[in-house]
């Protein structure tokens, strides 16, 4: 029960996983889609505005290059000139002319010639060019409003000047922005910051104010805009409505999903059993080659699990599932029923080995002595030498246990091999505890015999340890002639694999026996698979 309750409370947090990923990851989309859109509205709206003060400067810099081309005449002719093209363009303030530092004729009437530091009431920015523009916070003339001044300075120290109205500006900020509370500012060169409101914008409880920032490139024009906390919560309420149902959907479907595939994969036990019901396990023989006899002298069982559909479990997959759920026990019985129906039809074969692996679930059960006779018995007439095969895939905890229940099935007449040797966590601990009689050694050792210069230490030395412990030794996944004649030089008796016989189902054994278990392997082809 606490294996079982732990797997059911894994089970739920790994569904509310599933169910939680799919909003973070909304979250996440809702966080940048928000900020998207509201860098994309800054954006858009600094774009506008730059090209209303672009538009602006263009006016103002045409204004001063019609006044260089007409340079005669009087003040009093000039002057009149002046105050015309102010009334007719929108925008300016007034226009006037330049010698060095002081105004020598202007739009505006009896102003004398001052200096048009006096009228912008700071000094002459530093520019190193000829031609500057410059945002003001006021004038002589107007001082509660900021303009905005551009001036052309001749090479003759002669220049001009044409002044606009920082109103325009202002209107069209607040008009741009004032909607969704933005708070806007322009700046001309290096000169005062044109805002459209002198109120700073605070920044939220969890939300800050957003600011952006851009520059003409055409002229020296700066535009920033900040954002207010309540319109950033507004595009995340916004971005909300849109992802979070999504995000929902898709949690919920990723929860039935998951919920699916822990139920399948939490019903394996289930599974295994209803197949059991439904006989879809069978069992394949693989052929043993003896070197001493030079003829077929045995065979391994080995369980396949087709569904249905015709599909195929893999072995390892199911078994290692059987091991982990506690139906492997039930699994071997059957493994058991199904060789002694196939064996039934086989003629009587003295002193054939028939092998078969056992879990150590099964080993350490109460009643596996009892179902390895009735196994036995089942078979008696067939005159077969039985091979129990122990696998390194779990580890056998009662030891001693186990070596007396083997050491009774020994005096039964029946043989103990160890499985995969080498592959497990525990073989030299079972080549000292349990009663053996044969070895088998795992393929991984025997693909090492490759290539001309074959060196392959640790196959050696357990072929060596075999021998002084006076085991048979049997060489597993044997599929070419060079592992076949290296194996056959250093004295292992059995040889199994595909060089020699495919696994295959009892009645295709059976033929196969017929033909070629009485010869010689050298002599032989490598077999197909039985259709």
């Amino acid at each position: 029960m606490p294996l079982r309750k732990r797997r059911r409370d894994f089970g739920w947090l790994m569904i509310v996983c599933a169910g939680l990923l799919p909003l973070v990851l909304g979250i996440l989309c809702i966080a940048i889609n928000a900020r998207h859109s509201v860098t994309q509205q800054q954006r858009a709206t600094a774009n506008i505005l730059l090209a209303q003060a672009e538009k602006m400067s263009d006016s103002a810099w045409s204004m001063i290059a019609e006044l260089r081309k007409d340079r005669s005449g009087s003040c009093g002719e000039t002057e009149t000139k002046l105050q015309r093209i102010v009334a007719l363009n929108a925008y300016f303030r007034s226009v006037g002319t330049l010698q060095g530092e002081y105004i020598t004729c202007s739009s505006v009437s009896n102003i004398g010639q001052p200096k048009l530091a006096e009228i912008i009431r700071q000094p002459l920015p530093v520019t190193g060019t000829d031609r500057w523009s410059l945002s003001l916070p006021h004038t002589a003339g107007v001082s509660q409003r900021p303009a905005v001044i551009f001036v052309d300075q001749l090479p003759d120290s002669s220049g001009f000047w044409a002044l606009i109205d920082g109103q325009y500006l202002i209107d069209f900020m607040r008009a741009m922005g004032e909607s969704r509370g933005y708070q806007i500012s322009l700046q001309f060169g290096n000169g005062a910051i044109i805002s459209s409101s002198s109120n700073k914008i605070p920044d939220g409880h969890y939300m800050q104010s957003e600011h952006y920032q851009h520059e003409s490139l055409r002229y020296p024009v700066r535009v920033s805009i900040t954002v207010p906390a309540a319109e950033v919560i507004a595009a995340w309420r916004q971005a909300l409505f849109v992802f979070l149902p999504m995000a929902a959907i898709f949690s919920i479907m990723l929860m039935i999903l998951t919920a699916n595939w822990l139920r399948r994969r939490i019903s394996w036990a289930d599974e295994i059993r209803r197949a059991l019901r439904n006989r879809q396990f069978f069992v394949h023989y693989q052929p043993v080659y003896s070197n001493d006899i030079a003829r077929c002298s045995g065979a391994e069982a080995l369980l396949r699990w087709q569904l249905p559909n015709g599909e195929m479990v893999r072995p390892d997959i199911f078994i290692a599932h059987a091991e982990t759920e506690g139906v492997i026990v039930e699994l071997t019985r059957h493994l058991l029923e199904l060789m002694a129906e196939d064996i039934m039809h086989w003629p009587a074969m003295p002193g054939f080995h028939i092998g078969f692996n056992l879990a150590a679930e099964h080993l350490q059960h109460d009643d596996f002595i009892d179902d390895i006779m009735h196994f036995a018995h089942a078979v008696r007439d067939k005159q077969l030498l039985i091979t129990l095969e122990l696998t390194e895939r779990s580890l056998i905890q009662d030891g001693e246990s186990v070596a007396h229940k083997l050491r009774y099935l020994q005096s039964q007449g029946m043989k103990v091999a160890i499985d995969d040797f080498g592959t497990g966590h525990c073989s030299l601990s079972y080549l000292m505890t349990f009663p053996l009689d044969y070895l088998k050694i795992d393929r991984g050792f025997i693909n090492a015999i490759e290539g001309v210069d074959i060196e392959t230490p640790v196959l050696d030395t357990i072929i060596t340890l075999c021998q002084k412990l006076r085991l048979d030794v049997l060489g597993e996944g044997v599929e070419t002639a060079l592992q076949f004649t290296y194996l056959q030089q250093h004295q292992v008796r059995f040889i199994q694999g595909y060089y020699y016989a495919l696994p295959m189902s009892s009645a295709h054994f059976l033929g196969w026996m017929r033909k070629q278990g009485d010869k010689p392997l050298a002599g032989m082809m490598l077999p197909t698979l039985p259709q």
